[in-house]
């Protein structure tokens, strides 16, 4: 605080001035004596407080305190109040921030152990798919791989590269063996259809799988495996849009942000309200508007369709057996 650094008891007589600035301490400061000090500006070690200007009635070279200012704390940082040396400023699995580095800066860190960003190389698959404008007979636009370019953005991952591949197992192919990324996210190509060849491609180049298929309406024909000789991660993406935003928010975001040690987000769980079928089995997800109290169901929620998403905060996660108003847990749309 701007003010005086004073010993002892009042009335203090002033000796001399500190402003903020290099240089050590004033020297000792005796009973009955102040320091005038400007914030920031090193304390004389024998200082009892810092009585700020405001709380101080000054005449001559004599300090009393303001009878009519409530009693003030001593105005004092102590060296090591913070943190002492060897204590963690954060814990591990931060990102960060800018409080981080302020924090760091201020305790003279000079630089930060992180991990980096993952590299994902996106791929969309597709004879179908085009890139722009509004798309001919038979033809249909790419709305997936912008969708997923924000998920991994939002997740901490950058994408390093985008490809379009036709239905194409050998362009498939291709495509996994390229190098060059941590995440190899395939859009399309994921189910079992006779243009889908992403579990055969994976077959052969020897893949160890972590997840084939979901119980989750829609997005079920979502996967996740690993090339071998801890290559890259590979995501797999049902092609029909709404589907590959679920699989994106159930297992790319989680994939990404495990990779760079993210610690994970406190869950959020609402009652939501609306109507919406359950599986018998699973679980289905269904875009909704957040309200701070309860979520409520956005209408025309389809496989194929974003335009509902597009209007939603997050997806619920309903259970089977849910009914209006019954509560379930939330994913927010980045």
């Amino acid at each position: 605080m701007d003010g005086y650094a004073v010993r002892g008891p009042a009335p203090w007589r002033v000796v001399g001035r500190r402003l903020a600035g290099p240089g050590a301490a004033p020297g000792t400061l005796l009973p009955g004596t102040a320091v005038e000090i400007a914030t920031g500006a090193p304390v004389p070690g024998e200082a009892d407080a810092v009585l700020p200007y405001e709380r101080s009635i000054r005449v001559d070279d004599t300090v009393t305190p303001d009878p009519q200012a409530p009693a003030g704390r001593r105005n004092i940082r102590v060296a090591g109040e913070d943190a002492q040396a060897g204590d963690p400023l954060v814990p591990a699995g931060r990102r960060v921030t800018s409080a981080v580095l302020g924090a760091a800066a201020q305790a003279g860190a000079d630089t930060l152990a992180v991990r980096r960003r993952p590299a994902v190389r996106l791929a969309v698959t597709g004879d179908e798919i085009v890139h722009g404008g509004v798309p001919a007979p038979g033809l249909v636009r790419d709305a997936l791989g912008p969708a997923v370019a924000a998920v991994v953005a939002a997740a901490g991952g950058t994408v390093a590269a985008s490809v379009h591949l036709p239905d194409d197992g050998a362009a498939l192919h291709a495509a996994l063996t390229a190098g060059g990324a941590d995440v190899l996210v395939v859009t399309g190509s994921s189910s079992v259809g006779a243009a889908d060849h992403l579990h055969r491609v994976l077959a052969g180049l020897g893949a160890a799988w972590h997840v084939d298929g979901v119980q989750c309406r829609p997005g079920h024909p979502q996967l996740l495996a690993r090339l071998p000789g801890d290559g890259p991660w590979v995501v797999g993406l049902p092609g029909n849009p709404f589907a590959g935003l679920v699989a994106a928010l159930t297992l790319l975001q989680p994939l990404l942000e495990a990779l760079t040690g993210a610690a994970p987000a406190p869950g959020v769980r609402l009652p939501v309200f609306g109507s919406a079928p359950v599986p018998a089995r699973g679980v289905r997800l269904v875009p909704v508007h957040l309200e701070p109290t309860r979520a409520t169901i956005a209408t025309g929620a389809r496989p194929a369709s974003l335009r509902a998403a597009a209007t939603a905060d997050a997806l619920a996660v309903l259970d089977p057996g849910w009914t209006d108003g019954a509560p379930a847990d939330l994913l927010p749309i980045p």
